[in-house]
Formats: structure tokens, sequence, C-alpha cells
């Protein structure tokens, strides 16, 4: 069983993609954004096609497979925009099936998330 928290924040939302790994040197921050994004695809893919199967967002998957996990496990994604909220909203009537709740699983078992949720320097004011 893995921790929840820094790989479902990575997944869920509209940040599905702009983790930034934690590089607070300005300099380096595009490529390490690169770096992750290229070792995160696999797992983005399959919850496009995911997605693309049940006509939802990858989000949505995200989101869906967070509620799926315990009941009393709630997502808390972030947006300032109404539509990225009603989205998000809307991933609590996405029921996915045993089969896609081990699909994800399996895809996730296969890699470990590259990147942190937050730079390195606001990961220190997080106090974990």
């Amino acid at each position: 069983m893995h921790r929840i928290g820094r790989r479902e924040n990575q997944l869920a939302g509209t940040g599905l993609m702009d983790a930034i790994g934690g590089c607070s040197d300005p300099a380096n921050r595009e490529e390490a954004t690169s770096t992750i994004r290229r070792a995160n695809r696999a797992l983005v893919d399959l919850l496009a096609r995911i997605a693309e199967r049940k006509k939802a967002t990858p989000a949505q998957i995200a989101l869906a497979w967070v509620l799926a996990q315990k009941p009393w496990m709630v997502p808390i994604p972030g947006t300032t925009k109404v539509t990225r909220l009603e989205e998000n909203v809307a991933a609590a009537s996405v029921e996915l099936s045993a089969d896609e709740l081990g699909e994800v699983q399996d895809g996730l078992s296969k890699l470990t998330v590259q990147g942190n949720r937050y730079p390195d320097n606001l990961e220190r004011l997080t106090g974990r």
C-alpha cells in the first residue's frame, strides 16, 4: 500500500502534469519539469485511456480513483476556475469498475511517480 497524498495530488485536478519536482532553482526548473513529465507520462496516458472510455477527463478518473479507495477519503483539489470546480465535482459521479480500479493500481505499481508536491523551499514549511 502506498501513502495517499503526493501521488494523488499530482494526478488529480488541473495540475495533472504540472508538478515542478521540488526544484527551487528557477534556472533548472524547466529542465526538471520536463524530465518529471516524461517520467510520469505512462500513468497520465493510462488515466487518459480510461477517461476516454468513460467519457470523463483524466482528472476525474484520478479523483474517482481516490474516492474509491476508502469511504472516509475525500480528495480536496484546488482550483480558481468555476469550470474546473464543476469538472472536479462531477468526478463523484464517475464509477470505476473493479477492472478499472485494478488497471490504475497496476499502472501505479509499475512506476514511481516522480516530483514533489511543492518546491523544496515550500515543502519544508509543510511540517512533514
